[in-house]
């Protein structure tokens, strides 16, 4: 079922890599689309709901080898259908703006390029997961593997799973962001991340007012 365009607010999601800052932008967003006068949720995946967060703590914790990709892909998906229909469609049902850490071309780029499970399979899971419910704008910070995984290991806390994957593993990610950014340049904007927080920043604040309507910083 397709949301009423009058109610629905826009979803906004961020992409990328390890250490690329994306939960820094979407917090710094968040601010300045509420100066705008906009009802804001800011949320993340995995989790941002009660039982997404349960199933956040099996993938991003523990040992590298825990689970394989199709485990994975299966997890993420259930986190994610739980997390839109709890949070996520409610949130764009009352007009509310949501903005994203992560969302299904993190599965894609994740498990599918960098795990090798079938594409095809992954998209399938996830419509089944997200139903109607896609982003209206997705940003890909882009860092290169070297520098995001040095940034992550500073880093406090334990979930640093997928960041002891390897290299390779990060490099693969990294290309199959920017393949997903070539297939959807009607979705997809990629904002390098190797700029100071705040020019990146403004420079996300530029894409909204380009796309969305919102006037820039």
């Amino acid at each position: 079922m397709t949301l009423p365009s009058t109610r629905r607010g826009q979803f906004i999601t961020f992409e990328g890599g390890e250490g690329t800052g994306k939960s820094t932008q979407a917090r710094l967003l968040t601010d300045f689309v509420r100066g705008q006068g906009k009802n804001v949720v800011t949320t993340r995946e995995p989790g941002g709901s009660p039982g997404a967060e349960t199933i956040r703590k099996l993938l991003v914790e523990g040992e590298p080898g825990r689970w394989d990709g199709i485990t994975e892909t299966l997890l993420l998906c259930a986190a994610r259908h739980d997390h839109v229909e709890r949070l996520i469609r409610p949130a764009l049902e009352r007009g509310d703006w949501v903005i994203c850490d992560r969302f299904i071309d993190s599965t894609i780029a994740y498990q599918g390029h960098g795990a090798g499970v079938d594409i095809d399979l992954i998209n399938r899971l996830s419509a089944a997961a997200a139903g109607d419910v896609v982003p209206d704008l997705t940003i890909i910070l882009d860092l290169p593997v070297e520098a995001g995984l040095a940034r992550a290991t500073q880093r406090a806390g334990g979930e640093d799973r997928f960041e002891r994957k390897g290299i390779d593993f990060h490099r693969r990610i990294r290309d199959g962001f920017l393949a997903i950014a070539e297939a959807a340049p009607e979705r997809c904007e990629i904002v390098s991340a190797a700029e100071p927080i705040d020019r990146i920043a403004g420079r996300v604040s530029a894409i909204l007012a380009e796309r969305l309507g919102i006037p820039a910083a």
